[in-house]
């Protein structure tokens, strides 16, 4: 359900035509990367992987820029992967100072306010890993940049001509440390992380969500100025994973009230961006 998560977004952005779409069959596939599909039972792609992957991806296609974000308390590179039409991705910069220019609006009256909307593009962020034994998110990152990069529907390419989708890692070390514990019996049924010996942090753990606040470890910090110094993303899609004994898929509307300082045209637009999304997981079922 997850892979077409950001075609239920596309009610951001305007209606376009067409744009030059990528040669899916030059891009390496998950199967051909880890000799696998991603989500296949007993298997999990460590970040070691999907760092060398994201690297195989650039080479291959105009549709993604990948950009390095800051190191991770063990000296990991974290990434994220900008993707959208060739058309955008040229011009990346430009489109991320607009962005930036209307979230912050030092010094833009409204006309001038409408048409940097109108050029802009939505910018949709969509993270995995936060916390590491959710190990399903880490892996559909995996799988949504391999079919965003590859997609040659129409609805696909109309998304990637009015939307930068932004995607994230935000645990590196946690999500090697999950992999590799899990993957390294020999015997696929013997494979689980609860015997795990340590933190998949070194200094929050699980923790890691409520650092936000704080920005003490520098995984949050390369995120929090990505979110709220550089991009200013309309959407944030912050990736978890419930337990294992049933099946859960969380979003708006929320319960009323809602914090007086945010403007309302926020909560009821939420609202809107997250009924177009639970339709769509209902219409495929």
């Amino acid at each position: 359900m997850f892979k077409r998560i950001c075609a239920a977004l596309a009610i951001v952005a305007a209606l376009s035509g067409g744009s030059a779409a990528a040669e899916p069959d030059r891009i390496t596939s998950p199967q051909d990367a880890f000799g696998h599909d991603v989500g296949d039972d007993y298997q999990l792609i460590n970040y070691r992987q999907f760092e060398t992957y994201l690297h195989t991806l650039a080479g291959e296609t105009d549709r993604m820029k990948l950009m390095e974000i800051g190191k991770t308390s063990e000296g990991r590179t974290q990434y994220v992967a900008a993707v959208s039409s060739p058309a955008n991705i040229a011009r990346l910069d430009h489109y991320r100072d607009i962005a930036r220019r209307l979230a912050k609006a030092e010094g833009v009256d409204e006309a001038e306010a409408r048409a940097l909307a109108a050029e802009g593009k939505a910018v949709v962020w969509i993270d995995g890993g936060l916390h590491a034994t959710e190990t399903v998110p880490p892996q559909a990152l995996i799988a949504a940049v391999h079919e965003w990069v590859t997609a040659e529907d129409p609805e696909a390419l109309r998304v990637l001509d009015d939307v930068i989708i932004l995607f994230a890692p935000l645990n590196p070390d946690g999500w090697d440390l999950v992999a590799d514990w899990y993957m390294r019996e020999a015997d696929p049924e013997k494979r689980e992380f609860a015997s795990l010996p340590r933190l998949y942090q070194a200094y929050v753990g699980h923790d890691n969500n409520r650092d936000y606040y704080l920005s003490a470890m520098p995984e949050t910090t390369n995120v929090n100025r990505m979110l709220l110094r550089e991009w200013f993303p309309q959407i944030v899609y912050n990736h978890h994973q419930p337990a294992p004994a049933g099946t859960v898929v969380f979003m708006p509307p929320f319960r009323d009230p809602f914090n007086y300082n945010y403007d309302p045209l926020a909560m009821t637009t939420l609202s809107e961006v997250a009924a177009a999304m639970h339709n769509r997981l209902v219409a495929e079922g």
